[in-house]
């Protein structure tokens, strides 16, 4: 009885660990690899984040639908999947980024603040957009975004 009871109790640690994995998007979410260096003082990046604070990062291995690449005020970056993180992918589901403000998924409205990824409106269902890992050296410029 208690082999049964260590077996069930492993079981049940891992499909909560499992699914916990997936919290941060809907299940059918690309599972694609993201793998990118670039250099952010090269053209169109430097510009753009100077004039804007965020460019659209369009390479091999950028994912399905490529990065949006954020630098805050504070000098804060933040990588985020144009994928919509909330709703399945279809034609209209790619993120795109409004008034240098907001990001915004075109099927449904949902709404992101640029500058941190926070939801800001009910269509989102309180998923952020997927944000991804990278290493950055300023003097170099050089970025390397990665899942």
């Amino acid at each position: 009885m208690s082999i049964f009871t260590l077996i069930l109790t492993f079981s049940l640690l891992t499909f909560n660990s499992s699914c916990s994995e997936r919290n941060e998007t809907v299940s059918c979410f690309p599972n694609t690899l993201v793998s990118v260096s670039t250099n952010l003082n090269l053209q169109p990046y430097i510009n753009n984040l100077q004039q804007k604070g965020w460019t659209y990062i369009d390479e091999q291995q950028a994912g399905t639908r490529g990065l949006i690449l954020v630098k805050n005020l504070n000098g804060q970056i933040y990588v985020f999947d144009r994928n919509a993180p909330h709703i399945c992918p279809s034609s209209d589901t790619t993120l795109d980024v409004v008034n240098n403000q907001k990001i915004v998924c075109p099927k449904d409205g949902a709404e992101w603040i640029m500058s941190s990824g926070q939801p800001i409106n009910d269509q989102t269902k309180g998923v952020a957009p997927k944000r991804y890992m990278f290493d950055y050296n300023p003097s170099t410029g050089q970025i390397s975004i990665y899942n």
